[in-house]
């Protein structure tokens, strides 16, 4: 057996011989797959939360951020996402409180029991990730995030 990080090992083949859409179908797959894990997570320790609803959870649990961001941060249209506050306020997970100086403007933040869920499926994601990468030394894993943030930031810049 050959050792792949020797000059011998045969290399992969170029990203040319893989169409475009065999690569996006791959993000896609890939991106899909962790979705559906992290809701199997989910539901498996007791949380009856969707995908959408966790990440939502997330960006509260590092800021406070208006209902635009959390939308684009859970792949949702601004009226689906005022749909899924609705419903985590309902369960006592968020509040939103208007801001003083703005009467249309307002706060979203989690609860105390919100942040507490957040605690428990914090857990959820890391097992998640984990089991995303199994199996990638850590030289791999780190040299997975650096690839896919470039072709994040290829895809994101200005065309000419």
């Amino acid at each position: 057996m050959t050792n792949p990080h020797s000059p011998d090992h045969p290399v992969a083949p170029a990203i040319g011989s893989c169409s475009g859409s065999t690569l996006g179908l791959l993000f896609r797959q890939a991106r899909d797959a962790m979705w559906a894990r992290m809701e199997v997570e989910l539901a498996r320790c007791g949380h009856e939360l969707n995908f959408s609803q966790f990440i939502t959870i997330k960006t509260l649990a590092n800021s406070t951020t208006s209902v635009t961001e959390l939308a684009r941060a859970a792949y949702l249209h601004p009226g689906a996402m005022t749909r899924l506050l609705d419903k985590l306020e309902a369960r006592g997970i968020l509040e939103r409180v208007a801001d003083p100086n703005d009467r249309r403007a307002l706060h979203i933040h989690l609860t105390d029991a919100g942040k507490a869920i957040w605690r428990d499926i914090d857990q959820c994601g890391q097992r998640v990730r984990e089991a995303a990468l199994q199996g990638l030394e850590p030289v791999e894993r780190a040299q997975l995030l650096a690839l896919l943030e470039r072709v994040r930031d290829n895809l994101n810049s200005p065309t000419d």
